[in-house]
């Protein structure tokens, strides 16, 4: 009994931490932002089918409510992505599910070059320079390393960067402690300043 309590209660921390630790990650590397115009960066994640897959198809619906958390400005989504095993772009597949079984009439960008997320970053950057607002989506921990990638790359855009929609309480919580787990691992090249949190 005592064994099964205590199994119960690390399962309770691990839950509890894996959803604290995305939560900080998803206001990390981020202001207040102000001005009219908006654009809000969605990565892709490898897509091999001839549709967009499960994790797409979420950070896309992740994107969409980015744009509805702010409806009034001046707001362009950018999917981002290049081919995977002669499949179209994941930009173009993540268009598609975002247009035709999210109903998003929104202005729609596509960067189909990308394979990494430094080139995710560099590919976007002429489409970034001419708006007030930039909201960078995928799993927290993923988006926080693209916000840092942008600071390394253009410090003077990296001001503009603003909190999405990507984190919700409770959403993914079965699996917000591996992918907490997983977060550190990829987050470990960033150094203090690219992980501080902004509120």
């Amino acid at each position: 009994m005592r064994r099964r309590a205590g199994l119960a209660l690390a399962g309770v921390a691990a839950l509890a931490w894996g959803e604290w630790l995305n939560w900080r990650w998803s206001r990390a590397a981020v202001g207040s932002g102000g001005g009219a115009s908006e654009a809000v960066v969605v990565l892709g994640y490898r897509n091999p089918q001839p549709a967009a897959n499960f994790i797409n198809r979420w950070r896309v619906r992740a994107g969409v409510r980015s744009v509805a958390a702010d409806k009034g400005r001046d707001t362009c989504v950018i999917f981002s992505g290049g081919e995977t095993s002669n499949c179209a772009a994941e930009a173009q597949l993540m268009a598609d599910y975002a247009k035709s079984v999210l109903a998003f009439d929104g202005t729609v960008l596509l960067e189909d070059q990308s394979a990494t997320t430094w080139e995710n970053i560099t590919n976007v950057i002429p489409l970034l320079e001419d708006v007030d607002r930039i909201k960078i989506v995928s799993q927290p921990a993923h988006a926080l390393k693209a916000r840092a990638y942008l600071r390394r790359q253009r410090p003077d855009l990296a001001g503009k960067l603003v909190r999405a929609a990507d984190y919700r309480p409770g959403e993914w919580m079965v699996a917000k402690p591996l992918l907490a787990l997983y977060g550190l691992w990829t987050l470990r090249g960033l150094d203090a300043d690219e992980r501080k949190t902004s509120l």
